[in-house]
């Protein structure tokens, strides 16, 4: 089954699609993730996705389409996949079909205040990459990573002027991808 899973940035996507990754054994692709493993290798596409993923802006969508493309080609993507963060605009929707067709789309919604709340408060291991949050999953030890002693960071977009951006940006750009898809 092919799904992509549709709602602002800190909705929840992620989270919903771990537990249906190990429900249905099928990969859960996030660009996010793609993206923030090229900025952590210092690739030139990571720094150009880096420059547009901390001012809250979307990447290009040729960037993000060729990427994704790579990705589902790798075999464990044959029998099906979870894609979260795409599409992301009409363009990026139409792309898609000359590469696969989806079988379902999830979306997901809260109000701007949850989303603010949830993702001014995140925290991220700069080892592991364990996900905290300061009020609803805190560490034992402030800014320590529970599993690795590692120190956490809040990563620029979860600052609340960069989610605004995001969000701002999500209602403008991604919207219209779901009206696409009706």
């Amino acid at each position: 089954m092919k799904i992509a899973l549709f709602g602002s940035p800190g909705v929840g996507k992620g989270t919903y699609a771990a537990k249906l990754e190990a429900i249905y054994h099928m990969p859960h692709i996030a660009t996010g993730d793609l993206f923030r493993a090229e900025i952590k290798q210092q690739t030139e596409l990571g720094k150009k996705a880096k420059e547009y993923i901390d001012k809250g802006a979307l990447v290009p969508d040729e960037i993000t389409t060729g990427m994704l493309k790579n990705r589902l080609d790798k075999e464990d993507c044959q029998n099906g996949f979870l894609l979260d963060g795409f599409p992301r605009t009409v363009k990026q929707a139409e792309a898609l079909e000359g590469i696969t067709t989806l079988d379902a789309i999830i979306n997901y919604f809260a109000d701007d205040e949850v989303i603010i709340q949830r993702l001014s408060g995140r925290r991220l291991c700069k080892k592991d990459g364990s996900i905290y949050h300061i009020t609803n999953v805190p560490p034992k030890q402030e800014n320590i990573c529970d599993k690795c002693s590692g120190e956490l960071y809040q990563r620029d977009d979860d600052k609340p002027e960069a989610i605004k951006e995001r969000l701002e940006v999500y209602r403008t750009q991604t919207k219209p991808v779901l009206e696409y898809y009706e």
